[in-house]
């Protein structure tokens, strides 16, 4: 089996922004775990750290990892892009 190639691009949404910058302001811990998450998103978004689910229904298309218990990163790769839905809140 052919290895993915790595994702080469990141998009997030303004939503996702406005998150980054809580957890900037908020738990810098938080911050290195979501940077450590897109990483591994970024290397192969289906397997990994975090817990990757593919998410069905109304939210078909995104998947979701585990930040902590409460919160999530919701994404979608489009192509060679990821795109970061949101970084806070549980779906």
């Amino acid at each position: 089996m052919p290895k993915k190639q790595k994702l080469k691009n990141l998009e997030l949404s303004s939503t996702a922004l406005k998150d980054l910058a809580y957890w900037q302001r908020t738990d810098p811990k938080k911050v290195e775990r979501i940077n450590a998450l897109i990483e591994a998103i970024l290397e192969n978004p289906e397997v990994g750290i975090g817990k990757p689910e593919r998410l069905k229904y109304n939210w078909e298309g995104l998947w979701s990892r585990r930040i902590d218990h409460t919160h999530r990163i919701l994404y979608m790769v489009q192509g060679d892009t990821l795109f970061i839905a949101q970084m806070r809140f549980h779906y």
